[in-house]
């Protein structure tokens, strides 16, 4: 009898593992041959869904994926003629890494994935191919979340992980780590990356739920194994460490039991996991080392106030602001510059929000932004001025992708119909 848990488990699976799969085969069959890795990675879940649902779900459905996958890449060589025709030492090798049990190789996922990582930011493709080729291929990110993180179109990110593979292909980019000297030629895109990686486990741009945990986890991973590389055990790497581990230690607090936003000064501080606090602390001390001062610092030590402060009320928003402006000083954002009229509105009041927000530049990239009109709204709200906040708070309902997000809008909606005098009618959400 078909089961449906059986799908749902292999779906669950695939969406945790095939990054992982994909960089594991990747880096034994070579960088010419992306596709392939992808493509026999999609086809062993298709085997998945066609059988778990009837045999049952395997004792270790991870080595049953990586093993379905390894079988059908061995298929494909096999029949290539190409293949057959290379030196016989080669193809041995390939094909007994391939036929090892697939259990054996779990623990060489993590450095595979990095190795790739190394390649997928190789200074011969551009920047932002190098980020969107590692998100999608390693980090299991779809399109549609890539072009979250760029502001931009899924189209155009498809068409920018196209022209990666055809560089990758057409150069034969080589799989291996740069040699040190090359090393920040690259970092810089790799930190990129994981950055992107953990906003969008902290933040999801798609599917049903606001958090996904597994994503910041699986970027802090990386991170910390790169802080214990003498080669990128960097002041910018701690930086970035320390960043994730204070929004970390207060993920589950950012939504209540029935999924619903919670904002900054709504989350259970009580709740927020100290230890990670106090490591990010730490690795923020160890970024301090040098002179260099990177955007990582910068919102490392804006992420510190919220997380060390003992209330809202008792929330360091002068140093925020501070901060703020130095961060659009080293790496100008409209993302940043929307954080920043937060900071302001708190120092100096809802107008000068408002007057922040007016004040961007690139604003056209934040229309579509619905965090844009909820915080425009708010400002507006909090200047008795009903009448925009609601119709600001209603096209953001119209842009909101996630229901965590809708309903967040909503209840702000209800607040400000509510909200008749004095007081505050409620704050944006960070």
């Amino acid at each position: 009898m078909e089961t449906p848990e059986a799908s749902r488990i292999a779906e669950g699976l695939f969406r945790q593992e095939s990054a992982r799969l994909v960089a594991t085969l990747t880096a034994h069959l070579g960088t010419h041959r992306l596709q392939l890795a992808e493509d026999v990675v999609q086809e062993a879940l298709v085997r998945a869904f066609q059988t778990w649902p009837y045999r049952g779900v395997p004792e270790n459905p991870v080595a049953w994926l990586t093993q379905a996958a390894k079988n059908l890449a061995v298929d494909f060589l096999r029949r290539e003629q190409r293949w057959q025709t290379r030196e016989e030492s080669i193809a041995t090798e390939h094909e007994r890494w391939l036929s090892s049990p697939a259990g054996e190789t779990h623990d060489t996922f993590t450095d595979d994935t990095l190795r790739m990582m190394f390649v997928c930011c190789h200074p011969q493709l551009s920047l932002e191919a190098q980020t969107a080729l590692a998100l999608r291929t390693l980090c299991g990110l779809s399109a549609a979340e890539i072009a979250a993180a760029f502001l931009t179109s899924e189209a155009a990110i498809a068409k920018r992980l196209v022209r990666a593979r055809q560089v990758i292909r057409d150069l034969a980019l080589p799989f291996a780590i740069p040699e040190p000297d090359e090393l920040p030629a690259r970092l810089d895109a790799v930190l990129g990356t994981l950055y992107l990686l953990f906003n969008e486990g902290y933040k999801a741009s798609t599917g049903e739920h606001l958090v996904r945990e597994d994503l910041c986890h699986d970027a802090i991973r990386l991170v910390t194994l790169l802080t214990g590389h003498a080669s990128t055990r960097e002041p910018r790497v701690f930086a970035l460490l320390a960043l994730m581990l204070f929004n970390a230690a207060r993920l589950r607090t950012r939504t209540d039991a029935a999924g619903n936003l919670l904002r900054l000064h709504e989350q259970d501080r009580a709740a927020w996991d100290r230890a990670m606090i106090e490591r990010g602390v730490l690795c923020l001390g160890l970024a301090a080392n040098g002179n260099a001062v990177s955007e990582y610092h910068l919102e490392a030590g804006i992420a510190a106030c919220h997380s060390t402060a003992p209330d809202d009320a008792g929330t360091n928003w002068p140093r925020i602001l501070a901060l703020y402006d130095r961060l659009l000083t080293l790496k100008p954002s409209p993302i940043a510059e929307m954080n920043r009229a937060v900071a302001v509105a708190r120092v100096q009041g809802p107008q000068a929000g408002i007057d922040a927000l007016d004040a961007i530049t690139d604003r056209i990239k934040l229309d579509t932004h619905h965090l844009f009109h909820v915080i425009r709204g708010t400002f507006a709200a909090e200047l008795g001025d009903r009448a925009s906040a609601l119709a600001h708070f209603r096209h953001a309902g119209t842009l909101a992708s996630l229901p965590a997000e809708r309903e967040f809008i909503a209840r702000k909606i209800r607040e400000c119909t509510a909200y008749e005098s004095g007081g505050r009618p409620g704050q944006p959400a960070t």
